[in-house]
């Protein structure tokens, strides 16, 4: 009992930082992605009558009245531009509507002078997309996030083409992290069984060369990138130097740049990962295989490679799940076709103060991020029990 008392306390700041960084953050994402409060909070009269209104027709003189008075009010308070910005995401053109419809000097009968100051009034979709915004859960956010919308009657439609970003987007930034990831492994692993090979001294240097990564910033490593890759640099000059090419190559700001900044921090990461399951496979299970007259890619492909599958599931996980966050990388060395969806996000919480959008964008990676790692366990980690 008191080993088991012991165990609870010394587990329970990580259980209490687990939640704090990661449960609570998460709730508050999702949270973040479906609350749609901001028409109750300026409008909540105009709110409840809307929800009376059978969606026919107009609404009546009352949903005007409240509409009006209620606008009103709210720019006098400065409570409107979270609604105004609100409704302009869903349709364009909400946003100078409300704001006009505030400052205008309105009296009833309100049916009348609302349409005669501007004809969307009178249009039935507008009242639709009130009726529809009135929270306080929404879908709009999760559904722009895959390229689909609410229609005025509250359907789901596919965006038009030419606003259809989000589901290329995600692809691109899958597969930016699947090769990323792949490239670490195809150099990580060489890395890793040569430094096992090493004297304990050449060892513990090569493992301290891998390590120096980590004492320099990402933003400090991809702007040296930056800086090598520029048409004038050194990578040119060296090419140039050794007559590959007749003049500069456009190095920066391309998917290439992206990947060779990428790999350069991530690799680290999957070289640790092998190198701590290879130096522990013991070398008597090649010798039996070559014993038994296994020629040398036999005993890599048989004994071998299933023995290390542990520290490529660990190093290509790790390499994916980073992946898939990068923004200072491919900001900097990549141009505009290979910025990933961690740029959206940023600019929709920094520059658009779309929280919502961002809220959406952020919970859409992390399930795919967890489908992606879901089925990686499925497949590579049982591999490595049944080959005993």
């Amino acid at each position: 009992m008191r080993a088991r008392l012991l165990a609870a306390c010394l587990l329970a700041p990580a259980l209490l930082l687990v939640i704090g960084i990661l449960i609570v953050p998460l709730f508050f994402d999702l949270a973040m992605a479906a609350r749609d409060p901001e028409l109750r909070d300026a409008l909540p009269r105009t709110a409840t009558l809307l929800g009376e209104w059978d969606g026919r027709g107009l609404p009546g003189e009352a949903a005007f009245a409240s509409t009006a008075e209620e606008l009103s009010q709210a720019e006098q308070e400065q409570r409107i531009g979270a609604l105004a910005q609100r409704l302009n995401f869903q349709r364009a053109g909400l946003r100078a509507l409300l704001l006009k419809t505030a400052r205008a000097d309105l009296a009833p009968p309100y049916h009348e002078t609302m349409p005669a100051l501007d004809a969307r009034w009178g249009d039935p979709t507008v009242w639709l997309v009130l009726r529809e915004a009135r929270g306080p859960l929404t879908p709009l956010y999760l559904l722009r996030a895959l390229d689909l919308d609410l229609t005025p009657s509250g359907d789901v439609a596919p965006v038009p083409l030419d606003q259809a970003i989000f589901r290329n987007l995600f692809l691109r930034t899958l597969w930016m992290s699947v090769v990323t990831t792949l490239l670490c492994l195809l150099i990580g692993y060489p890395v890793a069984y040569t430094l096992t090979t090493l004297s304990p001294r050449w060892a513990r240097i090569g493992i301290g060369l891998v390590l120096v990564p980590f004492w320099i910033s990402i933003l400090v490593r991809t702007t040296a990138w930056l800086i090598l890759l520029q048409r004038q640099g050194p990578v040119n000059a060296a090419l140039q130097g050794l007559g590959l090419t007749g003049g500069p190559v456009q190095l920066i700001f391309t998917r290439f740049a992206v990947y060779l900044a990428m790999v350069h921090v991530l690799l680290p990461f999957v070289v640790l990962p092998l190198y701590g399951v290879m130096r522990r496979i013991d070398p008597v299970y090649l010798r039996a295989a070559a014993s038994l007259g296994a020629p040398g890619w036999m005993r890599f492909v048989n004994v071998y490679l299933p023995m290390t599958l542990p520290g490529v599931a660990a190093g290509a996980l790790i390499a994916f799940m980073l992946s898939v966050g990068f923004y200072i990388t491919p900001a900097l060395v990549g141009g505009p076709a290979d910025q990933m969806v961690s740029a959206f996000i940023a600019s929709y919480a920094n520059e658009t103060l779309n929280w919502g959008m961002a809220a959406a964008l952020a919970a859409l990676l992390l399930a795919m991020t967890a489908l992606v790692v879901g089925a990686a366990r499925l497949v590579v980690l049982p591999m490595p029990r049944g080959v005993g």
